[in-house]
């Protein structure tokens, strides 16, 4: 069974001069020699280096205390969780399942070997509590796919006790440069093995992308982007992460909307069947989402109902809806990450990216392509919310309030996209229509929670209990949704002042 554990850890360049004395770090009582440990690693990739590309190790290693699989993936700067397996001959297949979304179809091959001699120092405090660990690593690399070159060297690695304080790294650190050591050029061994042990002829040095310069480079740069964050919160997503499945929803359709709004830039003849992939995947990922947001409402509606008021076994009842489709809910969401269809979408994306379908008027200064873009999509939602309110209160109003909150997210996300290009502007046009969104969500809420109720209340009442707290709930949503319905005039004659400026 993998376990993940936080990793926080700074690297140091090393020379023949070892270790300078750190006693005399702030907190440190104890220096303890831990001995030496040999480790024997592994690392895999495919064979294009996928999963270094995005600062991504997978290693298979042997020695030490924590032999085993394991699996490091970026957080921050320093920061990287660590997802440990047992130790086997072959890749363990929870590991394999989170990295997927990269490596897809391709083989994973053992690309560099890494053997290091570890010396260990642990850092302790008064009370005998480690601090941090601190080793000294002489590291033999050897290439072991696309090349067989070596390289050899020594670090300082000193990584952070769980659940330390980071800023103890800073004492470590300021005591370590005093000594003369600097901080390493190489994120870690990994990469330095990469680049030290490549063919002289495939050698370069890594850039990074140009500034974004005509309408069509804004437009794919927040497009990459959204690629970027489905296939980076795929993992997260298949581990249960909190939120994750929310934001790979966002992103699906964040790019979805720039397809539909910026169609004079990408060729919608291209790019609308891809737009049907990721609808589909923003169905899927939402099944459970929006069950699992309506519960959340009317749980907390129901718990502002005083107990005289609660009729029959309503919070039974409403916790029977709300576990109806929890069961298998995680197994099949991981079905559809594993899906062809799914791994298809993500190879679509990319050679979208790698050879985008633009018109003539992505190559012209974004100004006005970008800005006439989003004004039409601003144009769409003031012709709805307008309509909105000259509708009598009812179904029709109910529709048509639901669909100036879509028009406001697909506004919202073009306005995003602008924001490098157009600067301020874009910026309070994204605030205006994130408020916007929220207040027709609540709205929307309004109008799902009520038709839930109806349908909770037919069930109580054809099983003889008492339909009266639904009612009561009920009405409470018809306030809410009145209440939304009397400030959104005011609340659009602020944004349409705002907008102005665009």
């Amino acid at each position: 069974m993998a376990e993940t554990k936080r990793e926080i850890e700074r690297k140091y360049e090393s020379d023949d001069s070892g270790l300078p004395d750190l006693t005399g770090v702030a907190g440190v009582e104890t220096v303890l020699d831990k001995g030496v440990a040999e480790l024997d690693a592994t690392y895999y990739d495919t064979a294009d280096e996928r999963l270094a590309a995005s600062s991504i190790t997978l290693r298979r290693r042997t020695g030490g205390s924590d032999a085993g699989w394991h699996l490091k993936v970026p957080v921050a700067q320093g920061v990287r969780d660590e997802i440990r397996a047992p130790l086997s001959d072959t890749l363990p297949d929870e590991l394999a399942a989170l990295v997927r979304s990269r490596v897809r179809d391709a083989e994973l091959l053992p690309v560099v070997r890494l053997r290091s001699a570890r010396d260990v120092r642990d850092l302790l405090d008064t009370e005998g509590r480690l601090l941090a660990e601190v080793s000294v690593d002489a590291v033999h690399a050897e290439r072991l796919t696309g090349g067989d070159g070596v390289a050899q060297w020594t670090e300082i690695e000193v990584e952070l006790a769980d659940g330390g304080d980071p800023g103890f790294l800073d004492k470590v650190e300021k005591r370590l440069r005093k000594a003369g050591v600097q901080p390493s050029g190489s994120s870690s061994k990994l990469a330095r093995a990469l680049a030290e042990t490549a063919p002289k002829k495939k050698r370069r040095r890594a850039g990074s992308r140009k500034d974004p310069v005509t309408a069509g480079d804004h437009v794919l740069a927040y497009v990459r982007a959204q690629r970027d964050a489905i296939v980076e919160l795929d993992p997260a997503v298949r581990q249960d992460v909190e939120d994750s499945v929310h934001s790979m929803r966002v992103a699906t359709r964040r790019m979805r909307g720039t397809f539909r709004s910026y169609g004079k830039i990408l060729d919608r003849t291209v790019t609308d069947p891809i737009g049907e992939e990721l609808k589909w995947l923003a169905g899927e990922l939402g099944v459970d989402r929006d069950h699992e947001v309506l519960t959340e409402r009317l749980t907390a509606a129901l718990d502002d109902v005083p107990g005289t008021l609660v009729s029959g076994p309503v919070v039974e009842r409403l916790g029977l809806w709300a576990s109806a489709r929890q069961g298998g809910a995680r197994g099949r969401l991981i079905g559809i990450l594993d899906s062809r269809r799914y791994l298809a979408l993500l190879d679509t994306l990319d050679a979208l990216i790698a050879h985008p379908p633009l018109l003539e008027a992505a190559g012209r200064k974004p100004g006005k392509v970008i800005t006439k873009a989003v004004k039409k999509d601003f144009g769409k939602v003031s012709g709805l919310v307008e309509q909105a309110l000259e509708l009598e209160p009812g179904p029709d109003r109910d529709i048509a309030v639901h669909e100036a909150r879509k028009k406001a997210k697909r506004t919202r996300y073009s306005a995003e996209a602008a924001k490098p290009a157009l600067g301020t502007p874009a910026k309070d046009l994204v605030t205006s229509m994130k408020s916007l969104q929220t207040l027709l969500g609540d709205h929307q809420d309004s109008v799902m929670a009520r038709q839930t109720l109806r349908e909770l209340s037919a069930v109580a009442h054809a099983a003889g209990e008492s339909a009266f707290t639904y009612g009561l709930l009920y009405g409470r949503e018809e306030r809410r949704a009145a209440t939304v319905e009397a400030q959104l005039s005011g609340f659009w004659d602020g944004i349409k002042n705002g907008a102005a400026d665009l």
